[in-house]
């Protein structure tokens, strides 16, 4: 019998070659490659684009700061050298611009500059900048700090779209089932709201709104004969679903990025007393940012019509929640500041 597609999907992904890692081949892929060189004066601007050029790199131009600013914005450089002292908008101006961006920010970005002094880099250094190239500089040092940031932005792209296929992959398992639609991104915006109510660090908020969208990535080992069934299911088939904690966890351990969202992917069925899954972790062992999930998750399920239920108000999921509690699963003051962010929240139905 042949398995369900999202079993194949499953088992391709989990395979060790399914992120790629960049080898020298594909780092270094001159034609490829667009660079950005801003210079205010010509003959500076002639020569860095003929020695990149000749390298078989793709060479913008800009004269100032402010133009090279609209190229970056509009053609995504791959790597960007500009002058310091320029008109309307200098060299490190434009180095924080393009750091502050999230679309450029990790664009690398070298300060070409006659300046020594130590305040000077500092002031480049503090704007984002990844290398310093003084001049009058060597062809030699020039091309080899270019090809070594490429070669890092080569890794950061990978690592760029692994996220983005394990994020599609995430909306993917969603997607099989209808009565779920915008789960995901009802728990992501909820759980990093409340983390910030907490006071949490914002790596703990982005990991939550990550985890939102990614908590259940693990159900696409799930057959969906099993994930859609309407009636209840049998004991093997409930052990089938909660190895999707397991399988999730195991997908997000190919990306260190996702470190700190992993607890949250294999513990938000985890409780306090130990009667959860799939590790039966009990008290404080349960990761913080795991029950912060559990929590929002339980409240949408209650508050959102599914096939077998009505979609509950408010004020039920919270007795709901606090019932929990009591019986020992859920921390109370994480129900009770769920429910005040709700109450606070502008036409909250809570």
């Amino acid at each position: 019998m042949a398995a369900p597609p999202s079993i194949f999907l499953f088992q391709f992904v989990t395979h060790n070659d399914a992120v790629s890692r960049p080898n020298e081949a594909d780092e270094l892929r001159p034609s490829e490659t667009r660079v950005l060189v801003v210079d205010d004066a010509p003959a500076n601007l002639s020569l860095l684009k003929q020695l990149l050029t000749r390298d078989g790199y793709s060479v913008l131009t800009a004269r100032d700061g402010v133009y090279a600013l609209e190229i970056v914005e509009r053609e995504a450089p791959d790597i960007v050298l500009t002058d310091v002292v320029m008109p309307r908008r200098d060299g490190i101006d434009l180095c924080r611009a393009i750091k502050a961006n999230p679309a450029s920010r990790l664009t690398p970005v070298v300060l070409v500059t006659s300046f020594q002094g130590h305040e000077d880099r500092l002031r480049g250094i503090e704007a984002g900048a990844d290398d310093f190239l003084l001049k009058p500089f060597d062809s030699h040092e020039l091309r080899a700090r270019v090809r070594s940031l490429l070669r890092l932005k080569a890794f950061t792209d990978e690592l760029d779209s692994a996220e983005a296929v394990i994020m599609s992959l995430a909306r993917t398992v969603e997607a099989r089932d209808v009565t779920t639609e915008g789960h995901c991104q009802r728990l992501s915006k909820l759980a990093s709201a409340l983390g910030l109510r907490l006071g949490l660090s914002s790596p703990d908020v982005a990991a939550l709104e990550r985890g939102g969208v990614l908590h259940d990535i693990g159900k696409i080992a799930v057959p969906d004969a099993i994930l859609l069934k309407t009636g209840r299911l049998t004991a093997d088939e409930f052990e089938q679903i909660k190895q999707h904690t397991v399988v999730g966890d195991r997908l997000c351990s190919e990306l260190r990025l996702l470190r700190r969202v992993r607890p949250i992917v294999r513990h938000h069925h985890e409780r306090l007393d130990g009667s959860g899954y799939p590790d039966g972790l009990r008290g404080a062992d349960v990761p913080l940012l795991a029950q912060i999930m559990s929590v929002v998750d339980v409240y949408d399920a209650l508050t959102t019509e599914r096939p077998y239920k009505p979609a509950f108000p408010a004020a039920v999921a919270f007795e709901e929640l606090s019932n929990e509690a009591s019986r020992g699963w859920r921390d109370q003051h994480l129900v009770d500041e769920l429910f005040a962010m709700l109450q606070e929240a502008p036409h909250s139905s809570a």
